[in-house]
Formats: structure tokens, sequence, C-alpha cells
């Protein structure tokens, strides 16, 4: 069995797209599969949006991404476990690299990142910098991450205790339980957080980090880029 793990939180605008585009991948795999939406305490129509596309949700109160990932796997029943955001679309070709990889012995990896729409000239800039040095170093992006079930338990789940990073601390304690590989295939996340930004508001938050070290993704405070709840004006996302 393969479990897509979706966390979601008030994800009623972009959900939809991305459970169809989970099914249509699923289908194409011709072996059995569910998705499991971690539906974080919205308080729109995410879980019923993802109900209606057929999914399994499952209620939770975290407003943590790390928890609410691993509540989701929790949840699941496949051997093999997939986490898709849910502004991300993924094709069937990424999905069967992934499943590929596990099967010949990876306990787990990433993949390629594009971003829909249009972003800020900044963006353009560095999210090509940023996705070749994850790939030099062996680190998954946060949208889209896969493991087996026997190492995501030997690896103790994502470390509860972040608030943000934690696909990265998720990504080095795998490759401590075997080979992780970020893949070629890409998928496509939302560039909607590039659009809401400015350049000036990333480099605060980014140089806040910086300045406080590891602690300062130990709280929510600060890291407003992942929890203000901000959404895209849907006219602009750009599809």
């Amino acid at each position: 069995m393969i479990s897509f793990v979706v966390p979601a939180y008030n994800e009623e605008l972009l959900i939809g797209r991305t459970l169809e585009s989970l099914a249509r991948a699923g289908a194409d795999l011709g072996e059995p599969y569910e998705i499991v939406v971690a539906n974080d305490a919205s308080i729109d129509g995410t879980a019923t949006i993802a109900r209606a596309h057929g999914a399994r949700v499952v209620d939770v109160n975290n407003r943590q991404i790390a928890a609410t990932r691993s509540s989701g796997a929790r949840a699941a029943t496949g051997e093999k476990l997939i986490f898709v955001d849910a502004d991300t679309i993924v094709n069937a070709e990424v999905v069967r690299a992934a499943i590929e990889a596990m099967n010949k012995g990876a306990a787990g990896g990433g993949s390629a990142v594009a971003f829909d729409g249009q972003v800020p000239r900044y963006a353009e800039l560095v999210s090509p910098v940023l996705i070749r040095l994850f790939r030099a170093t062996g680190l998954a992006c946060g949208c889209f991450l896969f493991c087996t079930r026997r190492a995501f338990d030997a690896a103790g789940g994502f470390d509860e205790t972040l608030f943000a990073s934690e696909e990265i601390a998720m990504s080095r304690a795998l490759r401590r339980q075997g080979r992780f590989i970020v893949l070629h295939e890409s998928v496509t996340s939302s560039g909607r957080k590039l659009r809401m930004y400015s350049g000036r508001e990333v480099l605060k938050l980014f140089g806040g980090i910086l300045v406080r070290g590891p602690r300062a993704l130990k709280r929510r405070a600060g890291l407003e880029l992942w929890y203000s709840g901000r959404r895209e004006d849907p006219g602009f996302a750009g599809d």
C-alpha cells in the first residue's frame, strides 16, 4: 500500500487540484494507494473538499507542520509514505520514480520543484540556486518527501519540536537509515508565498532566523511565512 499524506490548514482554494493530481498518479501506478489528509484545525471547507475527492480526513489541532505530517503518517496504513503539501501538484512520473527508488532500497528522498504562475524577480533569481543547493546537499524540499514506513519509524517521525525546516531535519534523519535520493523528476508547488511576501519581508524573516539560530525554529512567533494564515487572492494564482 502507498499512502499519500497531505497536511492542510485552510487550503480550500488549492487542495482540490492537489488531490486530483494524486488520484491520477495513484491510478497510474496499478497498485493499492490511499490519500490521507491531516486537517490541522481548518475553519474553511478543506475537510469537505478532501472527503469529496475520496481522501480520508484525519482531524488534528496542532498548528504545527511537523506534528501534522506525523499525525497523518500515523493514521496512514501504507508501507510507503509520500508527503505532499496541499498546494502542490504531482504527476505520475515523479510518483513512479519515488516508488522505484524505495523498491530499490532507498530509505527516502525528495524531488525537484517548480513554482506555478509568475513570481517576483528576486524569487526567479534565488529559487534555482536554493533548489540546486538542496540537491547538492541531499535535502528534500518540504512540499514533496517520501520514505518507507520502516525508515520513518526508525527516524522517529518528523521532529515535532520544530515549527519550520522539519523537512531538512527529516532528510538528515532518513539518511541515517539508508540511501536518500533527490529525484530529477519535478513537482509543481504554488508560488503564492513568493508572491504574497516582498523580498524585504522574506529577508527580514530569514535574517531573524540566522540571528536567533536553531531556537528560532522551535517557536511559532517569527515564522509568519508559514503560520500567518495569509492567503493569496485567487485572481493572482497565475494558473
